[in-house]
């Protein structure tokens, strides 16, 4: 079992952020997500069952496959998401 992401997107700030991130999705089956802010905060906002969760440089966010969710900010951030065949390791679901 690889610790390492096989895909992560690019570095995304405030004004770059996707509207496919911002609005609800989810990843495919069988692949994790990681959301790590680089600099500033986001939220991370799962949609069933509802749970906001803070996501800062030092509390990055794990994303569970299929969990849809979205993001928001609220202020300047950067931030990266990397993505996983099994759940990240050191962060809890």
């Amino acid at each position: 079992m690889s610790t390492e992401p096989y895909k992560s997107t690019p570095v995304f700030d405030a004004h770059s952020l996707p509207d496919a991130i911002r609005n609800a999705h989810s990843t495919k089956a069988g692949v994790w997500g990681l959301l790590r802010v680089l600099e500033g905060r986001v939220s991370l906002i799962f949609h069933d069952p509802e749970r906001v969760v803070e996501v800062t440089p030092d509390n990055p966010a794990a994303i569970p496959p299929e969990a849809v969710h979205h993001v928001e900010t609220d202020g300047p951030m950067r931030m990266q998401v990397d993505f996983y065949r099994s759940q990240p390791p050191g962060v809890a679901a």
